[in-house]
């Protein structure tokens, strides 16, 4: 029996009726989760405790990784009418490239930080299997995402959120983490193909954004402020730049010996080029972010999953940042890098905790909440006649 004090998300349920409202976005609490431990790594500074607290972060990532491919393996499986919502609905779907960049990032942490914990030949193995899928499944989203949205959501320049990013961001993810590999590969051709392939998916992410960003900031801009929920997925921007700095970085430290050496000196020359100016506008739309953000919370702003826009972006600014101090020597960058970090690990605390909160009190597992009715005017009568 029901009562009015025990809501209906908190009755016990069969395991597929739990997962039935578990969409693609979950993925994020495994980048934010992964970037912990893959940032702290990337960090120009040796604190004790550091290394083996990261790769207990990565365990933890690879744990989420595993139970959530899981779960949305049974919300296939008894809940399609649900997964084509997903896929036919313009505010969901672009979070299937939270699946690509997922598998990606925990890949790329077995081989940063995970082989301490599963050995080197394990870890370079867990990375192909990762990086290989994830970055198919990224390719995928980059092109049936956007093709989706132009042929069947019919969406309005007024609807542009930084969400639609996302599909376009996970091949930069994949240009950031395939260089780890290049090392693992028979040294000529093999070495210069995966390189230059992951250089290839460097270009096509950046131009993808270069034409989506716009169109995010002139709804901001033109159309006002975001929906309050959605205030934090301006953070997502973040992540294309940071990541696209981590990736020229990693480009001009594989480079030597595999390509040749103009092409070597070149990405030297790019990681520094590239990098600093990509930093500063981070920084920059980092402040605005914010100032949105904190707007939107004294508006009254609650927890929602959109929070964890507060933690893969910023990461990928920390190795960002890190890239840049290993490549300019400069102190600056290193302190940069440190300061974010610091921000990154107390946002992963705050949202972490709220998730887990969420999910044992059943609320975040639940079926979205219906949007109030508007107010009608008052008539003295309904359709049946009957006086209200």
């Amino acid at each position: 029996m029901v009562t009015a004090a025990q809501p209906l998300y908190a009755l016990p349920r069969p395991p597929a009726a739990r997962v039935r409202h578990l969409g693609p976005n979950w993925y994020a609490t495994v980048m934010g989760t992964t970037v912990v431990a893959t940032a702290g790594a990337a960090l120009p500074l040796s604190l004790p405790g550091l290394r083996p607290a990261c790769t207990a972060v990565w365990a933890v990532s690879l744990a989420l990784l595993l139970t959530l491919l899981t779960a949305r393996a049974l919300h296939w499986r008894h809940h399609r009418d649900q997964a084509r919502a997903h896929l036919l609905d313009p505010a969901t779907v672009p979070f299937y490239g939270c699946l690509a960049m997922a598998l990606v990032a925990v890949g790329g942490g077995a081989l940063t930080v995970g082989r301490d914990w599963i050995g080197t030949d394990a870890a370079v193995a867990l990375d192909v299997a990762l990086f290989t899928a994830g970055t198919a499944v990224g390719l995928a989203a980059a092109v049936a995402v956007p093709y989706l949205m132009a042929v069947r959501h019919r969406v309005e320049a007024g609807q542009a959120t930084p969400v639609w990013l996302l599909p376009l961001v996970a091949p930069m993810v994949s240009a950031a983490s395939g260089p780890l590999l290049v090392p693992r590969l028979p040294a000529g051709q093999p070495r210069e193909t995966l390189l230059l392939a992951c250089f290839a998916l460097f270009g096509l992410s950046l131009l993808g954004t270069l034409v989506m960003l716009p169109v995010v900031f002139g709804r901001l801009v033109t159309g006002g402020p975001l929906p309050l929920a959605l205030t934090p997925t301006l953070f997502l921007v973040l992540g294309p730049l940071g990541q696209s700095t981590t990736a020229v970085g990693t480009f001009a430290e594989v480079a030597p010996g595999v390509v040749p050496a103009a092409d070597s000196r070149g990405f030297a020359v790019l990681a520094v080029l590239y990098g600093v100016p990509v930093m500063g506008f981070a920084l920059l739309w980092l402040c605005l972010a914010t100032a949105h953000v904190v707007r939107a919370r004294r508006h009254g702003m609650g927890f929602a999953m959109t929070w964890w826009a507060f933690t893969f972006p910023v990461g990928t600014c920390v190795t960002g940042a890190a890239a840049l101090a290993r490549h300019t020597g400069l102190v600056v960058y290193g302190l940069l890098a440190t300061g974010l970090y610091a921000v990154l690990v107390a946002a992963w605390v705050v949202v972490a905790a709220h998730t887990v909160r969420g999910v044992v009190s059943g609320r975040l597992l639940a079926a979205p909440r219906p949007a109030p009715a508007a107010p009608r005017r008052a008539t003295g009568r309904t359709t049946s006649g009957a006086v209200r």
